[in-house]
């Protein structure tokens, strides 16, 4: 489906859902851009954690940062919901690169806070605003229960991280081999019942990024179609199961 006729399909979809959504699609060989409210800031979830990797990554280019350094798990950094970590027995050791990979890949909440701690978040936001992101700020801790308390939050929107994983592609980031390296961890993804739902049996390939919360759930990612595609969906205040649905379809789509 051309982008075009991509927007006039989904557009009075989106109107139907409700709720706070913003879409980012582009073509990255035609250049060919639909989008829907792609600057309004919406909840991050576990996109946030894309940040956190782009700050890892840049500080192990600039030699700030020894990916095998090893972490020993505490008790106290044990976290609830997504990942591993939180069954894993106090001590365990792990490279710095297994907390990235864990962080993306099964989304690990503990391996994140891990990294946050590492990289520092004043340093995440301050490369995301050097990369062009002016909304997209990690501002606490996954599971911090005093700051949510007082409304302080992390922020994606669609078109802002459709930008970094352009980027991303093009290697522009950190480095080429960097974001080759960024890239994989992408494709290496586990939760898949999003945007690859249905094309992963057509072999298309997606490196992306899930995030879910109470009335929240958000996949940004790369399609890598016959022409590749960035593909962001946002969604906060919504039906989650029908704009879950609504992001499988979504992606059929485009590529058929």
């Amino acid at each position: 489906m051309k982008i075009a006729e991509f927007g006039a399909w989904i557009a009075p979809q989106l109107e139907a859902l409700g709720g706070d959504t913003g879409v980012y699609v582009k073509n990255l060989v035609t250049g060919e851009t639909w989008s829907r409210g792609e600057d309004v800031p919406v909840v991050a979830a576990s996109v946030i954690k894309i940040p956190v990797m782009i700050e890892a990554f840049a500080k192990r280019e600039r030699g700030e940062l020894d990916f095998d350094e090893i972490h020993a798990l505490r008790d106290e950094e044990r976290l609830p919901s997504c990942g591993t970590l939180k069954a894993m027995h106090t001590g365990i050791e792990m490279t710095l690169e297994d907390l990235i990979r864990l962080m993306i890949i099964v989304s690990d909440n503990a391996a994140t806070n891990i990294m946050i701690r590492r990289v520092g978040m004043d340093d995440v936001n301050e490369t995301l605003r050097s990369l062009g992101c002016e909304k997209t700020t990690l501002n606490r801790l996954l599971f911090n229960r005093e700051a949510s308390r007082k409304g302080i939050k992390n922020y994606i929107t669609a078109g802002e991280m459709g930008m970094l994983l352009e980027r991303l592609y093009h290697g522009q980031v950190v480095s080429p081999d960097a974001d080759r390296e960024m890239l994989d961890i992408l494709l290496d993804q586990r939760l898949n019942g999003k945007l690859p739902f249905f094309i992963d049996s057509m072999g298309i390939d997606v490196a992306h990024k899930t995030g879910e919360d109470d009335g929240i759930s958000h996949d940004v990612g790369i399609i890598y179609a016959k022409e590749p595609l960035i593909c962001c969906f946002v969604g906060e205040h919504v039906d989650v199961p029908r704009y879950e649905r609504l992001m499988q379809d979504a992606a059929k789509a485009l590529c058929e």
